[in-house]
């Protein structure tokens, strides 16, 4: 149920920073799982901290009710890369701020929560809204940075989760396994800055860009993502995949080209816990395909995926989705902070 309270002494021209959520548009974080999703807490209170790391900007408020002991609320935001290009900087709140918060509070009931929207004394204006990127210009080849067209996404209930949770059909291996899993505890692979690997970079271009970079030579394609600072080598040689006993973070990638598409076969993935942020792990067998083409005379790019794991899906998953050509944005490091990535956890 939404708390709605007044903030005694603020102006008129209150303005209210809507930080959003996963859904549209999203914002990563570590997980909806242990928090309250379906109702907004609202309270008002003083800033203590405001903590501007990665993968999350956290910021603290306290707040008190006559006759009770003060509490501190710490409060996640998304990343300081996605948070700056939707106008937030390092000194946007400082302590001392008087605030309005609308949250989404720890099922637990320690005093955590998701920030949904902020109200700050004194009408500063801090826009964070996200809208799709412009076209502007085209590209001649699959080189280039991209970013989604994320007014011709779904939307699906909990973001990042809630894509995943729509998508997957689960072996029973899987469904256990998720019931197990505790993503408030160490055992969440982000606790210790772990990202997650391809498809996670192309489901995540609603946030943060890709990047497909082509050697001179042709012989290897390189593919970045902001996202945990994830990049993969695709070998265009000719080789194929190394031995299973061979395993990588990001898996081992060889490509082809098929007229003017780029195809990426990736396999011999490392075991990941949650790749979906939804508790369901990956294993040895799990592979993807991706399908790189321009479209639309070089201001877009189709990106499709087939994602298999027998072990764990109990049938492939596909997807595709258009980027738009994205000349006028780099590449910012995520640069995961340790200390930052297990604040989430349950003491």
């Amino acid at each position: 149920m939404r708390n709605e309270k007044s903030l005694q002494g603020f102006s008129l021209s209150v303005v209210v920073v809507s930080v959003g959520l996963l859904s549209s548009p999203v914002i990563g974080h570590h997980s909806d799982a242990g928090l309250d999703m379906d109702s907004v807490t609202t309270f008002e209170g003083t800033v203590t901290e405001f903590n501007w790391r990665n993968p999350h900007v956290y910021f603290t408020v306290e707040t008190t009710k006559v006759g009770s002991e003060p509490v501190e609320w710490a409060l996640q935001m998304g990343s300081t890369i996605v948070l700056t290009r939707r106008g937030w900087a390092r000194d946007s709140l400082s302590s001392g701020d008087r605030v309005r918060v609308n949250i989404h509070a720890a099922l637990d009931g320690r005093p955590y929560g998701l920030l949904e929207s902020i109200e700050k004394e004194g009408g500063v204006v801090i826009s964070t809204r996200s809208n799709s990127p412009e076209v502007a210009a085209s590209a001649s080849t699959v080189a280039g940075i991209w970013s989604a067209d994320t007014s011709k996404l779904g939307s699906y209930p909990g973001g990042f989760d809630g894509f995943f949770t729509a998508q997957l059909v689960l072996t029973e291996k899987a469904r256990a396994a998720a019931a197990a899993y505790d993503p408030l505890s160490a055992e969440n692979p982000e606790a210790t800055c772990v990202g997650r690997p391809t498809p996670a970079m192309i489901v995540s271009t609603g946030l943060y860009p890709l990047a497909i970079e082509i050697n001179a030579d042709e012989d290897t394609v390189m593919i970045r993502s902001e996202f945990w600072d994830q990049e993969r080598a695709v070998f265009m040689d000719g080789r194929g995949h190394p031995g299973s006993g061979q395993r990588f973070d990001a898996g081992h990638s060889v490509g082809r080209w098929e007229g003017a598409t780029l195809v990426v076969d990736t396999q011999n993935f490392a075991d990941h816990r949650s790749p979906y942020q939804i508790g369901v792990p990956s294993g040895s067998q799990k592979h993807v395909v991706e399908r790189y083409r321009l479209i639309e005379d070089g201001t877009r790019l189709s990106v499709e995926f087939m994602l298999e794991d027998p072990e764990y899906l109990a049938e492939p998953m596909t997807h595709s989705r258009e980027l738009i050509y994205s000349l006028h944005l780099t590449l910012s490091r995520f640069d995961c902070d340790p200390d930052a990535t297990r604040r989430f956890l349950r003491e």
